[in-house]
């Protein structure tokens, strides 16, 4: 594999380069960020008793999470966290490392979830939400039914 540097291009085509393979330039898709944010990613998955929610950002402390439940409507978000570029042992070449803010939100089947025991974790870079479900939203068991 070989590495290649880019110089000596005009100050916009880099820029259009990383925009073409890191972001939607067309506005096509209304679930991105903006400018500024990225998205993380999120794995949902349903139990008969609850939802786990699942949503990666390695590098953030539990501090820098909101979280809000409104009606139906869950939304997670993270305000843009600036580091001091200045170092006593010299200046970056290149700087790639940021944290950026972010917000996602689901709305949440109506009269199904126990909003009053939502519980939220956040371990090894992974934000982890436990809704439970109502008692009469959960699946019962099949039964037989004596045919008299």
């Amino acid at each position: 594999m070989t590495i290649v540097k880019r110089n000596g291009t005009p100050s916009m085509l880099p820029d259009l380069w990383d925009n073409f393979f890191n972001k939607d330039i067309f506005g096509w898709n209304s679930n991105l960020a903006n400018e500024g944010q990225s998205l993380p990613a999120v794995n949902i998955k349903e139990t008969n008793d609850d939802y786990l929610v699942e949503m990666a950002a390695p590098g953030m402390k539990k501090e820098d999470f909101k979280i809000e439940l409104d009606g139906t409507a869950l939304t997670i978000s993270s305000e843009r966290k600036e580091e001091n570029t200045n170092n006593e042992e010299g200046n970056y070449s290149r700087r790639e490392f940021s944290y950026q803010s972010f917000y996602r939100t689901f709305h949440l089947p109506k009269d199904v979830v126990d909003s009053e025991k939502i519980n939220a974790k956040y371990e090894d870079g992974i934000l982890k939400l436990i809704i439970p479900k109502r008692e009469e939203a959960k699946q019962k068991p099949a039964r037989l039914i004596n045919i008299q």
